[in-house]
């Protein structure tokens, strides 16, 4: 395995911190640079729905709460027991983790007029594979450090996509452009990395409910932002709809085996309406104590995207999927200080309420692709 881009320089008189991994494998067969660059930003750069407090553990007292909430409550205090308990987590100073990533995407024109025999089923129809029928390999590096510093750093096929949050904004880079928003976590964080923030997302939560995952009994908590948060991230053109995050949390383990994902975006864009929902879900496996910390170390995430034009009865549909490995971890990195995670400057930034989000990753692609339109956000 090759590697590139270490964070900390001599001069600094640090220890280096590891760099991201390129497997020997990978693959540059990748035919559109602006479709690479949409799966990458969706399946690498993902953000979750709001700022979370991830200093040290929120526990709160169950007493006086709604039912719901102090079933939640109840649950998140059960997670932490199962991750390790409330001093080891707050123990966490920094971490920083290593791992490969294969991801894979499709696209399907789907109709929803009845077909010749009057079904209502939809009719669907395979448009193109987004990539090779191998999948395309890569290798991403996280790091953090308390209270709310994080760097991300991705490369698939031979395309790198960084992002970053130095606690006061959340900064995404592409070769192309740099793009800002408020600070918030990175979803990936949460696939198991991360319990420290995941316990105090979910300790707001409701208790919406149970569903069998794997042959296992589950709990499921929602979290979803207040309106006023969504309206603060949306922009004159892209209103969100909605973005609702929920964790499954197995009744037997405690631990967190699944993470889903929806968001609604109303997009304007050349005087036509565009709607954009997205479902992002993420199976957490394989276990392991790091420390004394139960970190999650295999995954498969699934995203189905749907786009539709306002008072037009077919769609495109986009299905993604990246199988990740986490191949090293770590906890209280040395050397690790508040200038690797500055955000970078760029003269092509793009400032405001969408940078950084999943939702901003729909605008990095060809937002009228069943028209052949390639006009960007900020274009002309």
């Amino acid at each position: 395995m090759t590697t590139m881009s270490s964070y900390l320089d001599g001069e600094y008189d640090l220890e280096t911190i590891p760099e991201v991994p390129i497997p020997d494998e990978i693959s540059v067969s990748y035919s559109d640079e602006i479709e690479l660059q949409f799966l990458i930003g969706v399946l690498g750069g993902s953000l979750i729905p709001l700022p979370v407090k991830s200093d040290r553990i929120i526990n709160e007292n169950i007493s006086g709460c709604p039912v719901k909430n102090a079933m939640a409550k109840y649950i998140v205090q059960q997670y932490i027991a199962a991750v390790g308990g409330e001093e080891a987590l707050n123990s966490i100073e920094s971490t920083y983790a290593i791992g490969k990533s294969k991801m894979v995407a499709s696209e399907f024109v789907e109709d929803d007029r009845p077909n010749s025999r009057n079904s209502v089923k939809m009719n669907k129809k395979k448009k193109k594979d987004m990539t090779n029928r191998g999948g395309e390999i890569g290798g991403f590096i996280l790091s953090q450090k308390r209270p709310h510093l994080w760097s991300f750093e991705l490369m698939v096929s031979g395309y790198k996509f960084s992002s970053g949050s130095d606690g006061k904004v959340t900064w995404r880079q592409t070769p192309s452009q740099t793009s800002y928003t408020s600070p918030r976590p990175l979803r990936r964080s949460l696939q198991g990395l991360d319990p420290r923030t995941t316990a105090n997302l979910f300790s707001n939560s409701i208790c919406y409910g149970e569903k069998r995952i794997k042959n296992e009994d589950c709990f499921v908590l929602k979290m979803e932002p207040e309106p006023a948060e969504l309206e603060l991230r949306s922009t004159e053109n892209v209103e969100i709809i909605r973005h609702t995050s929920w964790g499954c949390f197995s009744q037997k383990t405690g631990l967190l085996v699944q993470l889903e994902d929806t968001c609604m975006l109303r997009m304007t864009m050349e005087n036509q309406i565009i709607f954009w929902e997205t479902k992002m879900e993420t199976s957490i496996e394989n276990y392991g104590k790091i420390k004394g910390i139960n970190i999650a170390h295999d995954g498969v995430t699934n995203v189905t995207m749907d786009r539709y034009l306002e008072n037009e009865e077919s769609h495109l549909r986009t299905r993604m999927q990246e199988t990740w490995r986490i191949e090293e971890v770590d906890f209280n990195v040395k050397g690790l200080t508040g200038d690797a995670f500055l955000p970078p400057v760029d003269s092509k930034s793009v400032e405001g309420g969408l940078g950084g989000t999943v939702e901003d990753s729909y605008l990095m692609v060809p937002v009228n692709r069943t028209h052949g339109s390639t006009r960007r956000k900020g274009s002309v």
